[in-house]
């Protein structure tokens, strides 16, 4: 069931670089647990770039908020493929409110074995996409430097305004590139 504020119209196929065919919608708190699945799907290298650290697990009141969004100020797409359990969430894109008054700060996973798909630039196109239709036009994301496949899709796929890097943190600040 659709949690209130559920924008059903975010939900898409997707059909990836291979060939492959993705489900994408808004997360849902129901989606607290495939998250921890994910999480435990990830590789070390993932794992740290996307949070900075390496946990065992993610822990369940991270994957419970992760998973509670409002829709609007804070908002999650996940990419999901079926499987005989169900689906599985394979990738997890999502802006926050940030520390800049007028921008929303962004963050984006996919798994390793959906890496070099196209999936994480399809993610990335459609949550900035539903960020300008909530009013959000300006994003900051924070991102090792080392992470030199993140920082070239962020190039490539956005209009990076600012740059700055401290402590091996690469801070940008970014738009939607323009069609």
């Amino acid at each position: 069931m659709a949690p209130p504020g559920y924008p059903a119209d975010l939900e898409r196929r997707a059909v990836l670089d291979d060939g492959a065919e993705v489900r994408l919608r808004p997360i849902r708190p129901d989606d607290a647990a495939r998250l921890g699945e994910l999480y435990d799907r990830l590789s070390l290298t993932t794992t740290y770039q996307r949070f900075f650290t390496v946990m065992r697990r993610l822990p369940a009141d991270w994957a419970h908020e992760f998973a509670t969004v409002d829709y609007e100020r804070r908002l999650a797409l996940v990419a999901e493929r079926p499987t005989d359990h169900g689906p599985e969430l394979i990738g997890v894109a999502r802006y926050e409110p940030s520390e800049e008054s007028d921008a929303a700060e962004i963050a984006l996973v996919v798994e390793d074995a959906w890496q070099g798909r196209g999936l994480g630039v399809t993610l990335l196109g459609d949550l900035l996409a539903a960020a300008e239709a909530r009013g959000i036009r300006r994003f900051v994301a924070y991102v090792l430097g080392d992470n030199r496949r993140m920082l070239g899709v962020l190039t490539r796929h956005t209009d990076v305004r600012e740059r700055s890097v401290e402590s091996g943190v690469v801070t940008l600040i970014l738009g939607r590139k323009a069609a």
